[in-house]
């Protein structure tokens, strides 16, 4: 099965009409990565530094310039409120909360991009990578590709068609199904019952002790958890080192991989939208976009914020 779908993902590829217009944006990713890349050259009118405000607004008028047809940008606010951490207290504890001074830059980059035209998308209940999960089923109705701007491997479990794809923007590197299954030893499908398997660090989702990424890899070639916890002779004869005792690992971490699925699996199935023309890119007002610069101290882009809209027609 996992043959034929590798040889499906090739043929589209070499097909493909060309690269995605229908865009996803995980939003924090390109904030962050300005927040920590960035001198604080730049401050609001009401003293706060902006550099993360100038770095993602640059970022956005590079989106705008590429003129895609369709683009959501999905924001996180559910940091303590989510239903993940209602299920496990103790999730993604090792973050630390922003302090006022980044939450208002936080604020700010969704205000310009809104000032811009982009739809954005937040809730407190779930977190931006399912946000992005439900906007992408809302757009399947279609065949055109749908491109997920992002840096985040979690999101891989999302390419379930094989011409979608992750985009890390900054590097112009693209993903498919067939890369997820380079890096990681399984596909887009199997990638949550691997992240309970091996844990994600990232989100402190615990893993089941002693099975490491290719332990993973291997057990789940041969099924799902679902199968192997009931069918544990075919585990126990699996050629992995140490086989016989993944039987006790699995079955002694039964709840926990539960817990753990639930946690990893990306929400797909609330509607988001009502209709996938809430993404197209909507008209901007210069006058209200150059005062929002202004205000977050960031003027100096207001040139290339009028050459990106000439050449768009906007």
């Amino acid at each position: 099965m996992f043959a034929f779908y590798a040889q499906k993902i090739m043929d589209i590829a070499k097909n493909s009409n060309g690269p995605a217009k229908r865009w996803l944006v995980d939003a924090s990713i390109y904030i962050f990565r300005a927040y920590f890349s960035l001198p604080p050259n730049w401050e609001s009118q009401n003293g706060y530094s902006t550099e993360a405000v100038y770095g993602f607004t640059s970022f956005l008028l590079d989106l705008l310039a590429a003129q895609p047809s369709h683009v959501g940008m999905c924001f996180d606010e559910s940091l303590e409120t989510g239903f993940r951490h209602r299920l496990y207290p103790e999730y993604k504890c090792s973050r630390a909360l922003p302090d006022a001074a980044l939450a208002f830059q936080l604020a700010a980059c969704r205000e310009v991009a809104e000032v811009l035209g982009f739809a954005c998308f937040a809730s407190e209940e779930y977190e931006a990578d399912d946000l992005i999960g439900c906007l992408l089923t809302q757009l399947h109705g279609e065949p055109d590709p749908v491109a997920i701007l992002t840096r985040d491997k979690d999101l891989g479990q999302l390419l379930k068609r094989p011409q979608d794809y992750l985009w890390d923007y900054a590097a112009d590197k693209k993903s498919y199904a067939e890369d997820i299954y380079q890096r990681f030893g399984v596909w887009p499908e199997q990638m949550v019952d691997y992240l309970a398997l091996v844990g994600d660090s990232s989100d402190d989702i615990p893993g089941v002790p002693g099975i490491g990424a290719k332990t993973a890899a291997g057990i789940l070639a041969a099924g799902d958890i679902a199968h192997h916890l009931g069918h544990p002779d075919v585990l126990a004869s699996l050629p992995l080192r140490g086989a016989k005792n993944l039987v006790h690992k699995l079955t002694g971490a039964r709840e926990q991989i539960a817990l753990a699925r639930q946690l990893a699996a990306i929400v797909v199935d609330q509607p988001i939208i009502r209709h996938r023309d809430q993404l197209l890119p909507g008209r901007i007002d210069m006058d209200d976009a150059v005062a929002t610069l202004n205000a977050f101290g960031i003027g100096r882009l207001e040139k290339k914020l009028r050459r990106v809209c000439a050449s768009a027609g906007n």
